[in-house]
C-alpha cells in the first residue's frame, strides 16, 4: 500500500507566477519572501516547511513563489483554519501585481 492509499501525501509544493508593478517590487518582496507576511501566516499552520521567492533574471518584475508543505492535507487545513486571514492578506496584496497565475500544485517524485 502506498502513501496515497492510506491518505498521506508524501509532500506538496504550490507554485505561483506574479508580474509585479514596478513601484511595488520592494513591498512585494517583503510580503512574499521567506520571512514575509505570507510565510508568517503559513507558519501558524501545521506542516508548513517554507517558502522560496525567485526573481526572473530577464524580467525584474516577474517572480515565482514556491510554498512547501509536508502534505497536501496540511495545506488544505491551513485554508480551512485560516481562510479569513488568507483572504484578507490576498486582498491586501492584490494591488502589488498586474498579473497572478497559479503554475501548479506538485508532489515530489519518489
Amino acid at each position: 500500500m502506498n502513501d496515497r492509499e492510506v491518505g498521506r501525501d508524501p509532500g506538496y509544493a504550490y507554485v505561483w507566477e506574479y508580474l509585479v508593478r514596478p513601484e511595488h517590487v520592494t513591498e512585494f518582496e517583503a510580503a512574499y519572501g521567506r520571512s514575509g507576511d505570507w510565510a508568517r501566516l503559513f507558519r501558524q499552520a501545521a506542516g508548513y516547511l517554507g517558502t522560496e521567492l525567485h526573481r526572473d533574471r530577464a524580467d525584474p518584475c516577474r517572480f515565482l513563489t514556491i510554498d512547501y508543505w509536508q502534505t497536501f492535507s496540511d495545506w488544505k487545513r491551513l485554508r480551512a483554519e485560516f481562510g479569513d486571514e488568507f483572504e484578507a492578506l490576498d486582498r491586501r496584496c492584490e494591488k502589488l501585481t498586474d498579473h497572478e497565475l497559479e503554475i501548479g500544485r506538485f508532489d515530489p517524485v519518489l
